[in-house]
């Protein structure tokens, strides 16, 4: 089993679009063992972003800023979810980091329109709904930045019948 983070940003939750997109997750086979809504600081993205492969180091000031000012533009969902190849198939869900390209039935290409292109011109962070862990590595260091041991829990479901070995 793997455990992968997801943060809904500030652009899901105002516009009404959680539940919704929990319902694909757990339509999924995914497992939800973490939730909780925070107004993040500047101190808990900077931790955040500046992890592996820094978004300051990969894109610059100017993204970075911008991106740390769309996520405290609002209350922000963060969540743990499990299950097999839980990064791979969350990030398969999620789509394309651009929404504008991203493939129609994935969140991004449902729900989010936006390019790169609009958000450079009107020098605001690309509203994409929601962040997920790249690797596996990222959501190991991702997931305790989030949550501390005791928030993340652990329970069966119908879906673990068929994820157990065989006895």
């Amino acid at each position: 089993m793997e455990q992968t983070l997801i943060v809904f940003k500030p652009d899901a939750i105002q516009r009404g679009l959680v539940g919704e997109i929990l319902a694909r997750f757990e339509r999924a086979g995914l497992k939800i063992v973490a939730m909780k809504m925070l107004t993040a600081s500047d101190k808990h993205l900077e931790g955040h972003y500046e992890g592996i492969g820094s978004l300051r180091t990969r894109k610059g000031n100017h993204i970075y800023n911008i991106t740390i000012d769309l996520m405290k533009s609002g209350p922000v969902l963060a969540g743990v979810l499990e299950g097999i190849d839980a990064v791979d198939n969350v990030r398969k869900m999620v789509g394309g980091t651009e929404p504008k390209s991203a493939a129609p039935g994935t969140i991004r290409g449902d729900y989010a329109h936006m390019s790169y292109g609009h958000a450079d011109a009107v020098g605001k962070g690309l509203p994409n709904m929601i962040h997920a862990s790249a690797d596996l590595s990222e959501a190991a260091q991702e997931i305790p930045h989030w949550f501390g041991k005791n928030e993340i829990h652990s329970y069966s479901n119908t879906q673990d019948v068929y994820t157990q070995p065989r006895r």
